[in-house]
């Protein structure tokens, strides 16, 4: 007995002093000058659409029971024979994410920062850089009304969210080895659980499911409904970090197929039976 409070009290302390080392970093990230931020963030939105558009027109997706979260659903798709020579199947399902994160909430105050500096930042130094007066502004107008569309968008990302999801359990319940979870498996649902918080973190998701109400004691399921919302609200206040967690998931899961399929590493099975 002792030692099992050995060990909780051990693992306690470890996680304090990850929580205090991450509250460092975010404490010396503030310090920073305050461009730093916004050209950290338009070279990590342009080193991830490099390598997405790359993969999606010159590499495959799918490798044994994994298939990449770029490739979700098209994977083993044949390209229409409509389509121009340059248009891959992914693409076709590709406007659906794409739009997603484009008229996010987040990722749009994160773009205007980055690429538009409109405005670069908060602090008043930043201001001063702004191409325009506050006073000047009339809000999103020409193309970026298209912005509005962002409910429409979370609705598609449904059926993604969905194949993701499948394609999860199918690195788990495989067709020739039976069940098994290997680290792959482990990866892929960490990938989708972080895509799925992210998206139903959402603005738009939070308005759908209980925002849009006035009174949840005047409906039927009103209070389910209200506990819904507060749950979505828990997750909405974390949303732009859950907007940056499953970039990278997204990018982490498919490097690693392309590293199994390589053979640069091993795809290790921790658990198996039934195959």
């Amino acid at each position: 007995m002792q030692a099992t409070f050995e060990k909780v009290r051990l693992g306690n302390r470890h996680l304090e002093e990850g929580v205090q080392a991450l509250s460092s970093v975010a404490a010396a990230w503030k310090k920073l000058p305050w461009w730093v931020e916004p050209f950290t963030v338009a070279g990590v939105l342009i080193a991830f659409g490099i390598y997405s558009t790359a993969v999606i027109v010159f590499a495959g997706g799918q490798y044994e029971q994994y298939i990449s979260p770029f490739f979700s659903f098209t994977a083993t798709m044949d390209t229409p024979a409509w389509a121009p020579a340059f248009i891959t199947a992914p693409m076709l399902l590709l406007w659906i994410p794409l739009g997603f994160r484009a008229t996010c909430y987040y990722y749009r105050k994160a773009y205007y920062r980055a690429f538009f500096w409109d405005p670069p930042a908060c602090q008043a130094s930043a201001q001063t850089k702004e191409p325009r007066s506050a006073e000047n502004y009339r809000g999103e107008r020409a193309l970026f009304v298209l912005n509005n569309v962002h409910r429409y968008f979370l609705y598609a990302s449904f059926f993604v969210i969905a194949f993701l999801w499948y394609e999860a359990f199918r690195t788990v319940f495989t067709y020739d080895a039976g069940v098994q979870i290997a680290v792959g498996s482990l990866l892929w649902f960490a990938n989708i659980i972080l895509v799925s918080a992210y998206t139903f973190s959402c603005h738009s998701f939070r308005h759908l499911i209980g925002g849009n109400m006035n009174c949840y004691s005047c409906v039927k399921g009103g209070g389910a409904r209200r506990k819904t919302y507060n749950f979505v609200s828990r997750l909405n206040a974390k949303h732009p970090q859950w907007a940056w967690y499953s970039l990278f998931s997204l990018l982490f899961t498919d490097i690693y197929l392309r590293l199994i399929a390589a053979g640069t590493i091993q795809d290790y099975v921790l658990i198996s039976f039934g195959g």
